[in-house]
């Protein structure tokens, strides 16, 4: 028998690609990778392990990706609520954000995000925020997989003081941030509205010469749209293909008002689409049209955005709102079917962020990125379909364990390797400053 790190033996294996349920399988890791999956039995009879792991009611699946988010804005979560997208920028986020982002604002709330999202089944996230620095030595320290993006925009902030200042800083990082295993990079202009055609050209060839994938907020919503119509003689998206921004690196965010042209575009340039859709609802933005991109091919992930918009970073709750939605939108109910769905939050997600040869789906070779949900539980009881139970049914209380490379950050549902109630404590100190200079204004 040969020896290896650690054995997880499931009622359920769910490893995306192929599509299949496997019942009562193992999975074989050695050196955080996958090397083996089969039925129990038999792998019982070929392996040894050091670590097994028996969960005789649970689903074993990827981890889930979250393909859109602005980790440390955990810090703003429920600053301010029910509001339209510019009023809840200009009013709120930006001068909070000015008076307060630095390394140790970024630090402690990409922790509190890593935590929260940790614990919900999410293994794998695509950042874009300020002091990329700091989110991606939280990320490494902490044990979760990331693509951590270099944010370019026009107007001074606290991390630059323009488009160029930000390329010229995400140029001297990328060495940097190459040498952490878990760390992969994006070139991230925020959005057509903040960003003009010179910075625009400068994140293009600074991706391409460093092979990296662009990440940008595209068609967010109608005001967006008209104003650049007013400005520019064109679509937000038309533009971007003109500046030859749009291929199979480019993943647009939100992208809530597509017509026909769009679509076109959409379909040619091979780009790949985050749906946000909570995201998207709560600031009533629009909502992408889901199975209509489906229908033509275009690559769908799936993101909770920053958690000062959504508010949470719950993605197996982001899944299912993307299913229903899009059935509601379109009238049909097979538009975004379970499986489906569930692709676009693990394996569609991994790939759009330059993460899918190493995670996504449950394959030997990949790394063994992977997590349980428990299913024996009022919510999800009786299981005639897992796929359909954790979809439409699981909540992220029911994730019982979580493994990065092959190492455990969530066991039983407890933390691994961090401490909730000290974290909360350094967060407090955080909130009482914000709170404060909130209430001055």
């Amino acid at each position: 028998m040969q020896s290896v790190d650690q054995i997880i033996r499931a009622r359920w294996v769910v490893p995306v690609r192929p599509r299949i349920v496997l019942h009562d399988h193992a999975l074989v890791v050695q050196d955080g990778r996958i090397i083996a999956i089969g039925p129990a039995a038999e792998i019982l009879t070929r392996y040894t392990a050091a670590g097994m792991t028996h969960l005789d009611q649970h689903v074993l699946m990827p981890g889930l990706v979250n393909a859109h988010t602005h980790a440390a804005m955990t810090l703003m979560r429920g600053l301010a609520d029910d509001l339209p997208l510019m009023t809840w920028l200009n009013a709120h986020i930006w001068p909070v954000e000015g008076r307060f982002v630095s390394p140790e604002f970024v630090a402690i709330g990409t922790e509190l995000a890593v935590a929260e999202m940790l614990r919900g089944g999410t293994t794998t996230f695509n950042d874009m925020y300020f002091f990329p620095e700091a989110a991606a030595e939280v990320a490494q320290r902490m044990g979760m997989r990331a693509t951590i993006g270099h944010v370019v925009i026009d107007f001074p902030t606290a991390y630059a003081a323009n488009a160029d200042a930000c390329l010229q800083l995400a140029a001297d990082l990328l060495p940097r941030l190459r040498r952490m295993p878990l760390i992969h990079q994006s070139i991230a202009p925020h959005a057509p509205y903040t960003v003009g055609d010179a910075g625009l050209c400068g994140a293009r060839d600074l991706a391409a010469s460093e092979k990296l994938p662009l990440h940008m907020h595209v068609h967010e919503t109608a005001h967006e749209i008209d104003e650049a119509i007013a400005r520019d003689g064109m679509r937000p998206l038309a533009r971007l293909a003109r500046l030859g921004l749009l291929n199979q690196h480019f993943l647009a965010v939100h992208m809530t008002q597509l017509n026909e042209e769009d679509l076109s575009i959409c379909r040619n340039s091979g780009l790949r689409i985050a749906h946000c859709p909570e995201s998207n609802l709560k600031l009533a933005s629009g909502m992408a049209p889901v199975a209509t991109l489906r229908k033509q091919g275009t690559p769908l992930a799936i993101g909770t955005d920053g958690a000062a918009s959504n508010n949470d970073l719950d993605m197996l709750g982001e899944l299912r709102t993307a299913a229903l939605l899009a059935k509601g939108v379109s009238g049909d109910p097979t538009a975004f079917p379970a499986w489906e769905a569930l692709e676009a939050a693990t394996l569609g997600g991994a790939e759009a962020i330059g993460w899918g040869a190493e995670t996504g789906s449950l394959e030997p070779g990949k790394a063994a990125d992977c997590i349980a949900i428990d299913l024996d539980h009022p919510a999800t009881y009786p299981v005639y379909d897992p796929v359909s139970q954790v979809v439409y049914c699981a909540g992220r209380d029911q994730v019982s364990h979580v493994w990065v490379n092959g190492n455990p950050r969530v066991v039983e549902g407890r933390a691994v390797d961090w401490d909730t109630q000290e974290l909360f404590a350094r967060v407090r100190g955080w909130v009482e400053r914000i709170r404060e200079k909130d209430s001055d204004r």
